[in-house]
């Protein structure tokens, strides 16, 4: 097994005699002992081949007669990677014929295991996956797009990339490729910031055009507390706004903010008193209250740094949420989008590809609003946006 190709590039190809007798489709065999497959990508990991060979499916379980026949010699040869750079889903080959499919491994069940067309060939599943990649870092064929932000880039970019993967599969690259390319280009609506002193610079009425002017709740600084003293934040919430009602959360427009502590001890609605404020975090009084999530999951904004959080009182938990008040802004103009698109494209078809797709796309732009690696002592990593997201029965992401 060789690991570098000729211009130094990492890859994996195999030898004869470790294609034999597993990968008999003659195309297949010169793809993978010539170009090979990348050692290293952003959305697929072919380690399975580096660490383990070819193998089939039913060798890597341990009750492969419980196997669909179609399963059984399938050869596992890497897996789709989720936002937080775990696999996902393992990638399949089909040594006779030369396509690309994927499961789900149940080790205890594998009865209930089954595939779904990836690729037509390791040709198209590398060259799909580069275009992704180079998406996502801004090289190579995307390059161009560098610098560039807003609606019209988005529109530009999921053109060219659908393209691409319809040339390849006769119009039809099925629904992993296609929410890819209508959802992953979408990151490109804001760039780094620069003029407002947050994570994002979003366009102008950017959230005014997806949500409607009239649902945008824009704030003067009699509402901000005194704890409120992050001026890129005010300004936001001045200027941009948010939207006052969204997918899983809505704003408190109709008192001044207050504080997480202010909350507790006078504006709380049902007036109850069930011990909750003994338990809040030390700097509660900084913590300002935008309005709410899930049921008794409080979104917060910190007053002095700007970053967004949520505390639930199930949990007696303070976790990051977004970046800030930007990246907010971002994931709800990105779940509005989603619901649009869901609506031409069927993404939800294949839901729970969606889900970490979504992750993936919003984890590009706020790393916080994925990473589960813990940033405070009670911090367990449980992330709100990728649950949200991948909660199918909650319907969050249909239409």
């Amino acid at each position: 097994m060789s690991t570098t190709d000729a211009a130094g590039t990492a890859v994996i190809t195999l030898t004869a005699d470790e294609l034999d007798p597993y990968v008999t489709h003659a195309p297949t065999r010169r793809w993978l002992s010539g170009p090979g497959l990348p050692a290293d990508g952003d959305l697929l990991s072919f380690d399975a081949l580096r660490t383990d060979g070819l193998r089939t499916v039913a060798d890597s379980t341990g009750d492969p007669d419980r196997l669909a026949a179609e399963l059984r010699d399938r050869l596992v040869i890497g897996g789709i990677l989720g936002a937080d750079g775990r696999e996902t889903e393992s990638v399949l080959l089909d040594g006779a014929t030369g396509e690309i499919s994927t499961t789900y491994f149940f080790h205890d069940r594998p009865d209930l295991m089954h595939t779904r067309p990836l690729a037509p060939s390791l040709e198209k599943l590398v060259r799909f996956a580069t275009a992704t990649d180079e998406l996502a870092a801004l090289r190579g064929q995307f390059a161009s797009y560098a610098g560039r932000l807003g609606p019209q880039v988005v529109t530009e970019a999921s053109r060219r990339l659908l393209a691409l993967f319809e040339e390849g599969t006769d119009g039809d690259p099925g629904p992993f490729w296609r929410m890819t390319a209508v959802i992953r280009p979408l990151a490109l609506v804001a760039g780094p910031g620069t003029a407002s002193g947050l994570a994002l610079d979003l366009p102008s009425r950017l959230l005014d055009d997806a949500f409607g002017a009239g649902r945008i709740a824009r704030f003067e600084d009699v509402d901000f507390p005194s704890g409120l003293t992050h001026e890129p934040t005010r300004r936001f919430l001045r200027e941009a706004g948010l939207p006052e009602d969204g997918y899983w959360f809505s704003l408190d427009t109709d008192v001044p903010l207050p504080s997480l502590a202010e909350y507790y001890a006078t504006e709380r609605e049902d007036g109850q008193d069930d011990g909750i404020a003994s338990y809040l975090p030390a700097d509660a009084e900084r913590l300002i209250r935008l309005g709410h999530l899930l049921e008794d999951t409080s979104l917060l904004v910190d007053g002095t740094t700007g970053a967004v959080l949520c505390w639930s009182e199930v949990d007696v938990t303070l976790r990051p949420l977004n970046a800030d008040v930007s990246t907010l802004a971002f994931t709800l103009w990105l779940i509005n989008q989603e619901k649009t698109l869901d609506t031409v494209h069927g993404l939800t078809d294949a839901y729970d590809q969606l889900a970490e797709t979504m992750s993936r796309t919003l984890a590009s732009t706020d790393p916080i609003a994925c990473d589960p690696t813990p940033s405070t002592p009670m911090d367990d990593g449980w992330r709100y946006w990728p649950e949200m997201f991948g909660d199918q029965a909650g319907g969050g992401l249909y239409a």
